[in-house]
């Protein structure tokens, strides 16, 4: 070899036909494909019936911001539901694990975007819901009538409730003299002054105060 190049990596040496010594071929193969494929569908078939009637997918998530400032302008699907929003959509942080909606008691809601958000979709997924009685022959308040229960079929997506894309317009503004003259690193610079100087200021102020008062009785006197 000369130079700083690529060493050759080429493979002559698997052996297709097998050792002389127990036969077995050594390249790794997955001629199974077609079978794992059929256990899986039997599998997820057999996961459905034994969950009917909740849904194959698993329990309702919230939407959240994924954090750090490089993705949180995305949304993606979060661990659970916080109480301030379930108490917003009139559900009992007890109840909500027992109708399919997972709950994060540690998650806060920094903003009322947020809030209102998952509070709509709780009320959505309120709406779709139908609860079956654990006893036919005692319904308790809150499940759903006998025409409801006739009519269930069984969510057997991947998700419940998935993301929807919602595109933005953009608004097109022309560029004026003033934008152009705005200078926003001084802007930012004066406002982390102000923000800096808050204290200063007001104990200037207060001994400003004071010693006025102390020049108006000298006065005085």
């Amino acid at each position: 070899m000369k130079g700083n190049n690529q060493l050759p990596n080429a493979h002559f040496k698997k052996d297709w036909q097998g050792n002389t010594i127990n036969g077995q071929c050594r390249v790794r193969t997955w001629l199974n494909q077609a079978g794992r494929k059929k256990s899986r569908r039997n599998a997820r078939e057999l996961k459905a019936k034994k969950t009917f009637p909740r849904p194959v997918a698993g329990s309702l998530r919230p939407l959240v911001h994924p954090p750090t400032q490089r993705y949180n302008f995305k949304t993606r699907l979060g661990r659970g539901f916080t109480l301030e929003e379930l108490k917003a959509a009139g559900i009992s942080k007890k109840m909500a694990p027992t109708i399919g909606i997972c709950v994060d008691h540690r998650r806060r809601n920094r903003s009322e975007e947020s809030l209102a958000l998952n509070k709509k979709r709780l009320e959505e997924y309120k709406a779709k819901l139908i609860l079956f009685p654990r006893k036919n022959s005692k319904p308790k308040h809150g499940d759903s009538p006998a025409a409801d229960l006739a009519t269930a079929t069984q969510h057997k997506g991947s998700v419940i409730m998935p993301i929807e894309k919602v595109e933005k317009a953009v608004e097109m503004v022309a560029v004026t003299d003033e934008m152009k003259n705005f200078g926003a690193y001084r802007k930012l610079r004066v406002e982390r002054m102000n923000v800096r100087q808050v204290g200063p200021r007001i104990l200037k102020a207060i001994k400003a105060e004071k010693d006025a008062e102390e020049a108006a009785k000298l006065a005085k006197l």
